[in-house]
């Protein structure tokens, strides 16, 4: 199975408009991070988790040609404001699955009224299967994915185990017999927004915590923000099993 982190940044990426702050500044290319998103890719297979802003770019850089899917954690808007962009997907491959909890994709038929139409939708607009996840087991092809339950300031928001690998984003807190579907990774991507405390995201030591509880063979961080650090620095402080993800870093698992 491959991995492409598409994108590793927060809400509003880094650089942030506007900004000073020397991490906007850097020169670094690990320091500029678009929206946070993934790509899995095993067999002939390809799935897409969210598709946030810079959904368009990051399919371009990555040379994507088809998805099988797209997979929502839940429905901010960074994490779905690219939904119209799969329309060249769409032209060629015919409508596309989605999958995500039925709220996320309540919000997404409130949001992208027209691409749910079932009768004179304006020429062009996509079409999607949607796919219904609840915290159970479900089957993309020949896999079964496992959802992982967590609260987002409130907000019911869904993670998923990929055999081996688990994808984690916008995580405050976690019961305990969700964080026992985690044991036994030998990869886990969890988010570590920056260091100090934030009401609906784990800080560094928040991640650090969750990591502890987990035990995998190695975790990547994403979902990161400028007040995380630098890419250099922050990395050279990490335990040996921990990295800072970064846009266009792939990995194997």
């Amino acid at each position: 199975m491959k991995i492409t982190f598409l994108g590793t940044g927060t809400s509003q990426g880094v650089p942030i408009i506007g900004s000073t702050h020397p991490v906007c500044l850097s020169k670094d290319k690990k320091d500029k991070r678009l929206r946070v998103s993934i790509l899995v890719e095993w067999d002939n297979y390809t799935y897409v988790i969210d598709c946030g802003p810079d959904f368009r770019y990051q399919m371009l850089r990555a040379q994507c040609k088809n998805i099988s899917g797209i997979i929502f954690t839940h429905e901010h808007s960074d994490h779905v404001l690219g939904f119209d962009d799969i329309r060249p997907f769409y032209f060629k491959q015919g409508d596309i699955p989605i999958y995500a909890h039925k709220r996320v994709i309540k919000a997404l038929k409130k949001r992208f009224d027209y691409i749910f139409k079932s009768k004179n939708k304006y020429p062009g607009t996509p079409a999607v299967i949607i796919n219904k996840i609840k915290n159970k087991p479900f089957k993309l092809n020949n896999l079964k994915v496992i959802p992982i339950n967590g609260n987002h300031d409130g907000l019911q928001v869904f993670g998923y185990r990929f055999n081996d690998f688990a994808y984690l984003t916008d995580m405050k807190t976690m019961k305990d017999k969700e964080v026992e579907k985690l044991k036994g990774l030998k990869v886990l991507v969890v988010n570590a927004l920056r260091i100090e405390p934030h009401r609906s995201h784990f800080n560094l030591d928040e991640a650090l915590q969750f990591i502890n509880r987990v035990n995998p063979e190695k975790t990547y961080l994403t979902h990161i923000s400028h007040l995380l650090g630098f890419h250099e620095a922050v990395e050279k402080q990490l335990p040996e099993t921990v990295f800072l993800a970064y846009d266009e870093l792939q990995i194997t698992v």
